[in-house]
């Protein structure tokens, strides 16, 4: 079940790329029927899903590969990977629905987001840690030629600091798992097993090592302060989509590798550099939100904002591992929210981002200085485009309302000093505020102009996205329910 989740986009992707003759609205359509049908196998994965009682992976499968070096197709999923499926499957199947009306080469651009689909799912599955490797990698080359294939302004230049910049954090994270894998008796790259071992807690030199070119990867991925300048070029010149896939979906592939691979393979390390780790998560949710609020290009912004977002992620999971043995309950909390926040980033920057991707669309700019007025001429944009910026800024009601508000009970409760990243949460009201002024209100004047309303195919993707995000809000037991047993395990992996 869990491999047809994962390669069935990629079978589809290989069918519009081969066989010839398939018309362009068909590719369009069959896109969007292949991510629909995802969503529901997701569906049906959580459904009957199941924590196993050794706090193990549920759906798990496992085939020798290389057995040469301890690798196998091993993939699996938990607490910490399913939420992180079901919103890779909602994100895509969203830009799916979204580009239904695009009319620049659908056949191609409708295989290429398969197969960055299928890695994407790789990645949030795998249990071994060449495959996760293999999977992350892929993700990397499928955004390049979505950025270089589909971008605008400078798109080919983007795309290579994008390419060159996560490729470079790839082979430190590679160099990382070779490290894991030299030091484990007996050697493997098998993460259940690792974590299990923890086989560089009585080296912490090699250790430190060893951490630090796993992090150095993970951070360029995420990104964090200071290995985040690839990331507004490259959301800037990508299409909408790219952009919605990009922020929703890439950015996690680097915070979910802090809490599957750093924290529980490396807890010794991981608690000796912790307080490195929160110290950039607070200097990154700071910088984000000062840089974002003097942008004046929306597309710009709300790419800073994914800084300032991700920062209170690494600032999350570094807490749990500075408090030591001293407040479970607290670290526990830190890294629910830490993973709920990834699900909420995803759904509403996807959505924030495939608002801004329509400005372009109608006017040629991302200049909110550009706009004016658009509520009243742009009615259902307005509406969309302001529950995005409440619920980014973290509104109660919203998933950014709890996810924030776990992460800083639980890292202030753990580490009381976190409490000077609070000054992020108002500058994040400030711009946002500031951009619904600027975009919404006012005269109507320039691009605002003859402005046409969303269409229904752009209602259909964005809408679902933030109405998640308010359901999240309103009922979060469901999510938390999956996501709590899966952080304890983790904690309890840090603090043994």
């Amino acid at each position: 079940m869990l491999s047809l989740v994962i390669f069935l986009p990629l079978a589809a992707a290989l069918v519009l790329a081969v066989v010839p003759g398939i018309p362009d609205a068909v590719a369009r359509w069959a896109w969007v029927a292949v991510t629909a049908v995802e969503v529901v196998l997701v569906a049906v994965l959580w459904a009957g899903f199941e924590r196993p009682g050794d706090g193990g992976v549920a759906f798990e499968e496992q085939v020798a590969w290389i057995p040469t070096v301890g690798s196998s197709y091993h993939v699996g999923v938990d607490g910490l990977s399913l939420p992180l499926l079901a919103l890779t499957a909602v994100v895509f199947l969203a830009c799916a629905v979204h580009a239904v009306a695009e009319r620049d080469r659908p056949r191609p651009q409708s295989a290429l987001f398969l197969f960055l689909q299928t890695s994407c799912l790789g990645v949030f599955a795998a249990q071994d840690l060449i495959l996760f490797f293999l999977f992350f990698d892929l993700s990397i080359v499928g955004m390049y030629f979505v950025i270089a294939g589909w971008g605008h302004g400078n798109a080919a230049a983007s795309a290579l600091k994008f390419f060159l910049y996560t490729f470079l954090g790839s082979l430190a994270l590679l160099l990382g798992f070779i490290g894991l894998y030299l030091f484990s008796e007996p050697r493997t790259f098998d993460m259940v097993e690792l974590a299990e071992s923890a086989p560089l807690d009585g080296n912490p030199v090699a250790g430190g090592f060893v951490l630090g070119a796993i992090l150095l990867g993970l951070a360029i991925k995420t990104p964090t302060f200071p290995f985040h300048t690839w990331l507004p070029p490259a959301h800037t010149d990508a299409p909408a989509i790219g952009s919605a896939v990009l922020a929703g979906i890439l950015l996690k592939l680097g915070t979910y590798g802090f809490v599957r691979i750093a924290m529980p393979m490396l807890p010794a390390a991981w608690r000796d550099w912790a307080w490195v780790i929160v110290v950039v998560g607070i200097v990154s949710v700071l910088y984000g939100a000062l840089v974002a609020l003097a942008q004046t290009d929306l597309k710009r912004m709300i790419a800073y904002t994914s800084v300032n977002h991700m920062g209170y992620v690494v600032l999350a999971v570094g807490a749990a591992g500075v408090a030591g043995g001293t407040d479970t309950q607290a670290r526990e909390l830190a890294v629910t929210g830490a993973l709920t926040q990834m699900v909420s980033h995803g759904l509403i920057t996807a959505a924030l981002f495939l608002l801004a991707g329509v400005l372009r669309a109608r006017a040629g700019t991302y200049h909110m200085s550009a706009f004016g007025g658009l509520a009243s001429v742009a009615p259902r944009f307005a509406v969309l485009f302001a529950v995005g910026a409440f619920a980014s800024l973290g509104l109660p009601g919203f998933s950014g309302f709890i996810a924030e508000f776990q992460i800083f009970a639980g890292a202030i409760g753990a580490v009381p000093w976190t409490a000077l990243a609070l000054p992020g949460i108002l500058l994040t009201a400030a711009l946002f505020l500031l951009a619904t002024q600027r975009l919404l209100t006012g005269e109507v004047r320039e691009k605002a102009v003859g402005f046409t309303d969303l269409r229904a195919s752009e209602v259909l993707s964005i809408g679902p996205l933030l109405l998640l995000s308010l359901l999240i809000g309103v009922f979060p037991r469901p999510l938390l329910e999956l996501i709590e047993p899966a952080a304890a395990v983790v904690v309890d992996l840090v603090g043994r």
